[in-house]
């Protein structure tokens, strides 16, 4: 069962683009797509650089999947699976995200 944590005002969040989140000990990017009436979170560390950076990330459509491209080495992270397109071995964690009320929370979990 998913155990979900606010972590702010869903005007925190910036629009088609990456925000950085401490959940708990986890640091979370979390990006939000008001247009399409989505938000996703995956874990913020980028294994290729080895630095916290994903939330920097350009995003976009690649395959006809939702990514973000790593600022360092331009790897490219699905949002929803957290699946590196670049090498089949490599994927990030994903996480539940939802805004309830104007809040954004997250699950660590789920």
């Amino acid at each position: 069962m998913a155990q979900w944590i606010d972590i702010g005002s869903e005007a925190d969040l910036q629009a088609d683009s990456g925000v950085c989140a401490l959940v708990e000990t986890t640091q979370v990017a979390i990006f939000y797509m008001p247009k399409d009436n989505k938000v996703y979170a995956i874990n913020n560390y980028d294994p290729f650089s080895k630095a916290y950076v994903l939330s920097r990330g350009l995003i976009g459509d690649l395959e006809g999947k939702i990514m973000v491209a790593s600022p360092i080495y331009k790897q490219h992270f699905n949002l929803e699976t957290g699946q590196c397109f670049e090498d089949d071995t490599v994927r990030v964690d994903c996480y539940g995200v939802r805004i309830e009320n104007g809040r954004v929370e997250v699950s660590l979990t789920e």
